[in-house]
């Protein structure tokens, strides 16, 4: 088989996809033997976009240039994969959409402390877009591998499925608690606790233990290397897709139902703990319209209500 060319793009995101690409290790020189990299951000200094069988495109739509880099990928590539947590459901960036533009702007320049200039920059800067969106709100996508960043595992099928024209084979609807170890048990833990707060019990369930766990909502594309090792799944890989398709399913009720029934804390309190970090625990899925523009994501509502609480305990 001759090798099919294959270009890269990274819009806003941290780099991370790009990175998994060399955790790959050994199994790179099979994918190698395959493909020609001729586009990629931290490989190579190519500035066009040659045209290409494969493209992988990481980052969320947040300036113009993102808009722009993410068609230009879609004319130059036959196939596109919305590469990561960022390209699939917005990311992390995604947390911009509770702010205005103007906010952010003043907030990282004109009022930051820590700035010396107290001046946005004029020139040379892609201007923001009004809001965060996914890649597949700019561009039509062929194959989406969220993940932040997908384990390496997943991207080494993803790239042979669609060079090979199969399904992938490891990408499965499970949770992150599929993989997950510890045992779901009754407790009569009473109030929720901190990360940072005691060691968990190795073989228990977070939740059982009073820790706000997403590994039940989150779609597994990692692994589970964060419970296995002791840490309390962040949703990075983004909702799984009962509750990003179902109208009825949010991200804090779920965990509230289940978390409720394994300890004596009341179903409320969870979920009014899960709304008063609601930046934490949607911050990677809040920019895609499936979470976004649920009737039940009262995220502007739940931080407003979270600055005001913050104000009066600190004025008082």
């Amino acid at each position: 088989m001759s090798s099919i060319p294959i270009n890269l793009e990274w819009l806003s995101d941290c780099s991370g996809c790009h990175i998994a690409i060399v955790d790959l290790h050994e199994k790179i020189l099979s994918v190698l033997d395959s493909v020609t990299i001729q586009r990629c951000p931290v490989l190579t200094d190519v500035k066009d976009y040659p045209k290409a069988k494969l493209g992988l495109v990481s980052g969320a739509i947040r300036s113009e240039h993102d808009r722009h880099a993410a068609m230009e990928m879609r004319k130059s590539c036959d196939l596109i994969i919305a590469w990561g947590s960022c390209a699939v459901y917005g990311g992390i960036a995604g947390a911009g959409n509770v702010h205005s533009c103007a906010e952010i702007i003043d907030a990282v320049y004109t009022s930051n402390k820590t700035t010396g200039t107290h001046a946005p920059p004029s020139r040379e800067v892609s201007p923001l877009e009004p809001t965060v969106s996914p890649l597949d709100s700019v561009i039509d996508v062929d194959l989406y591998l969220p993940g932040c960043a997908p384990h390496p595992a997943f991207v080494f099928d993803a790239l042979l499925a669609l060079l090979e024209g199969r399904s992938p084979r490891t990408a499965t609807g499970e949770s992150v608690c599929a993989r997950c170890r510890r045992k779901m048990e009754k407790s009569d833990v009473d109030r929720i606790r901190k990360n940072s707060e005691g060691v968990p019990d190795p073989e228990r369930c977070f939740l059982s233990q009073g820790y706000l766990c997403m590994g039940s909502v989150t779609l597994d594309r990692c692994m589970s290397p964060c419970p296995l090792n002791g840490i309390p799944c962040s949703g990075c890989a983004g909702a799984t897709m009962q509750v990003l398709t179902e109208p009825n399913r949010d991200i804090r009720t779920e965990i509230a139902e289940r978390m409720s029934r394994l300890t004596e804390i009341p179903r409320e309190a969870i979920v009014r703990e899960i709304e008063r970090t609601a930046k934490t625990h949607y911050s990677y899925t809040m920019a895609t319209p499936m979470i976004g523009e649920k009737p039940t994501f009262l995220i502007q509502k739940w931080t407003d209500e979270e600055r005001d609480d913050y104000e009066q305990d600190h004025n008082h």
